[in-house]
């Protein structure tokens, strides 16, 4: 073999013996500058006839001549035709559509595993009734807690012009005072922390251009929402250090149960949205790169999809996240009410499965002289109702989590269903049990902090496993799936 340049072009000619006849080939490439990668990928082309790719032998032997001349425009070609990122570059070379890399997905996990953290610790903070121990917000200074002696006074004063301070708290000592107050500073920072850590990497992904055009506006979202978030918990804590509080007779000094169930919808909408999406991406880019869709090789993700009896699989999925949805939101106003203090037994409600009507529909919460707001006031305000409700949808939640688990056992479906799909079916059946025992022990034992908590976190976790369900009955998104044909065709070609 031999092969030859001039100086200021690149004109290499390669003669390579061909066993079979002992003759010889010769490829002559045209000159081309070093800047021209296209001209590059000619040296290899010119001289063959039919398709550049018919006879992949000569391309390998070529290279392993090319590849011994440390050209500039030779290791071009190298990383682009014949290294393990063939498919990539060819799939660049096509102007393909952006899609999103591993490391926007593990941002997006690792999101979603901080807005967990901070459900849980918002759940003990209420559990606690640490909230109202702040009585300002300070976005920014915030951050930095009481340092000395005077700064804790200064804070404990503000702490007894509350109304908690004046009914329920009068007799705390500034340590026990600390305790909560410590409480409610690691909510609002790790809030402020999520913040920090989700709008840095978004900004350097969209100056990458990392993401794809609809990830743009669902990303945008995700940072209203965790701006909302802030304005919501304050709006929520304002609410329970109103003086009017005091000239109401029987009041207890807390938050607004609506304020507070907006609260922490957000979060749960903002958790599932980042768990989502980063599963997505993730999920994507394996199956562009040749990883089987589904968990399985052997399955054909359309004929998957278009079949009726998943399709149907799929709504009834649908709803059942919903309805944990929804579950998970009453308990808001459980815990808003401290309705979990009521009625501390299971299945029966004072003897009875139901409490009697005019106590669950009672006219003491109507405000209106024609008493035409008692229907929606009782559903939201008397904590009988809002028990009641949440046992109804609980009881609901998990009857409906193990008729779609048992429908996913049968043969017909769980031959069509992904093996993906049918590993989440099963683990939300295995959480929504703990959940109801959690659930259980809540109610029988008195609303203890940490088994309250526990049933709080096992409502995301029952929410994070249908996710993962809808995520796995979702077909790849359309640049995964130009990805993977580009890479096909690559591979067929013999690259």
């Amino acid at each position: 073999m031999q092969l030859s340049f001039t100086n200021a072009l690149l004109r290499p000619r390669v003669h390579l013996g061909l066993r079979a006849s002992r003759t010889f080939l010769t490829v002559s490439c045209p000159p081309v500058t070093l800047s021209s990668r296209t001209a590059a990928k000619s040296c290899l082309t010119s001289g063959v006839a039919g398709s550049p790719f018919r006879y992949p032998w000569l391309y390998r032997r070529c290279y392993s001549v090319v590849a011994q001349q440390k050209s500039p425009v030779l290791r071009s070609l190298e990383n682009r035709f014949f290294s393990a990122n063939a498919f990539h570059a060819a799939a660049q070379t096509s102007q393909l559509p952006v899609l999103a890399s591993p490391a926007v997905g593990r941002w997006l996990l690792i999101s979603s595993a901080m807005v967990f953290a901070v459900i849980v610790v918002g759940g003990v903070t209420r559990l606690t009734e640490s909230g109202l121990s702040i009585t300002e917000w300070k976005p920014i200074t915030g951050i930095i807690p009481p340092m000395n002696a005077e700064e804790w006074g200064i804070e404990f004063e503000k702490y007894k012009a509350t109304p908690e301070f004046k009914l329920l708290n009068h007799s705390i000592t500034l340590d026990e005072f600390k305790n909560i107050f410590y409480m409610e500073w690691s909510h609002r920072v790790l809030g402020r922390v999520i913040g920090l850590t989700f709008i840095i990497p978004l900004v350097y992904f969209r100056l990458r251009k990392r993401l794809n055009p609809s990830m743009h506006w669902r990303l945008t979202g995700m940072t209203a929402l965790i701006a909302a978030q802030g304005l919501l918990g304050w709006y929520m804590v304002k609410s329970g250090l109103e003086d009017s509080i005091m000239d109401t007779p029987g009041a207890v000094p807390r938050v607004s149960q609506y304020r507070l169930a907006a609260h922490l919808g957000t979060a749960v909408v903002l958790y599932a949205g980042m768990l989502g999406t980063g599963l997505t991406v993730i999920k994507d880019w394996k199956y562009a790169n040749g990883r089987p869709w589904g968990g399985s090789g052997a399955i054909n993700w359309q004929d998957v999809l278009s079949n009726p009896a998943v399709k149907r699989f799929s709504r009834l999925s649908k709803g059942l996240t919903a309805l944990v949805f929804l579950t998970a939101l009453s308990g808001a106003f459980v815990a808003g009410l401290d309705a979990g203090l009521l009625y501390n037994e299971f299945p029966l409600m004072g003897g009875r499965l139901a409490p009697p009507m005019d106590e669950l529909f009672s006219f003491a919460y109507a405000k209106n002289d024609d008493g035409s707001d008692v229907w929606w006031r009782n559903i939201f305000e008397n904590p009988t109702t809002v028990q009641f409700d949440h046992r109804v949808l609980a009881m609901t939640t998990y009857i409906s989590t193990c008729l779609l688990f048992a429908h996913s056992r049968r043969p017909a479906i769980r031959a069509l269903l992904p093996p993906l799909a049918r590993i989440s079916v099963t683990a939300a059946f295995a959480m929504a049990n703990v959940q109801v025992l959690l659930g259980l022990a809540t109610l029988l034992y008195l609303v203890p902090v940490p088994v309250a908590a526990a049933h709080q976190a096992g409502s995301i976790a029952l929410l994070s496993t249908m996710v993962h369900l809808l995520v796995s009955l979702r077909r790849p998104g359309l640049a995964a799936q130009m990805w993977k044909k580009a890479g096909m065709g690559a591979k067929s070609s013999g690259i």
